[in-house]
């Protein structure tokens, strides 16, 4: 108990002043996301415990080796979730590594109904991460090059004549897709060393369209256009 200065206690008829000071009952705050690693990075980033283990899982079973990476002999069925939550939130793209991109695009072709799918390797890859073929009287080989970006990174006009580069030493390709999570630099489909092959034989595929076209696939309504 204390007492004004100068006043007497009416308990204690002390006149001395004291000060009791009473701490705060400690106070616990319960977090409801777990930290985890960025699928595929070092980096570390708060993911929802839910998407977190969808996004761990393996999108593809790979097959058989070739001299430019492995086969994808079929799509697991944790590629449909993934893509549901894209759909969701496309945040969640950003917190994909980039090998893991890689491996959903892949999955992508298989799923579109592509003959033959290839993964290729983390390294040596050629400027290649994905080639996909489709065989028959109008057979198709498209080269895509996966580029995992996050939020306000560009792909540039450099970026796009180095595919046209590697697509252009790949005689039996048809066309050299970009695929980006991301954007592409301002007017790139204008570029004069460029423009005379979009739509043919380059493809850019941004952040928006990307979500769109992989949606499709998942409900088995692919854009022709996109894939042909």
């Amino acid at each position: 108990m204390s007492s004004p200065a100068g006043q007497t206690c009416p308990f204690c008829g002390s006149k001395r002043l004291s000060l009791v000071v009473t701490p705060a009952p400690a106070v616990m705050r319960i977090s409801t996301y777990a930290p985890t690693v960025v699928i595929g990075s070092s980096e570390e980033e708060y993911v929802p415990p839910q998407a977190s283990s969808i996004l761990l899982q393996a999108v593809i079973i790979p097959g058989p080796k070739t001299p430019e990476g492995s086969l994808i002999t079929a799509v697991a069925p944790a590629w449909q979730a993934i893509i549901a939550l894209l759909e969701k939130d496309w945040s969640l793209a950003f917190q994909i590594g980039d090998r893991k991109w890689e491996e959903i695009i892949a999955a992508s072709y298989d799923e579109a109904g592509f003959d033959e799918v290839t993964l290729t390797p983390r390294s040596g890859d050629l400027g290649r991460d994905v080639i996909a073929v489709r065989r028959g009287h109008f057979g198709v080989r498209f080269i895509d090059q996966v580029k995992a970006y996050g939020p306000g990174k560009l792909v540039t006009a450099d970026d796009v004549r180095a595919l046209f580069g590697v697509l252009s030493a790949d005689p039996k390709a048809n066309k050299g897709i970009v695929t980006t999570t991301a954007e592409f630099a301002p007017k790139i489909e204008s570029d004069a060393l460029l423009a005379p092959f979009f739509p043919q034989r380059l493809e850019l595929v941004d952040g928006k369209r990307l979500i769109t076209k992989l949606g499709d696939i998942a409900r088995g309504q692919p854009d022709g256009q996109r894939l042909q």
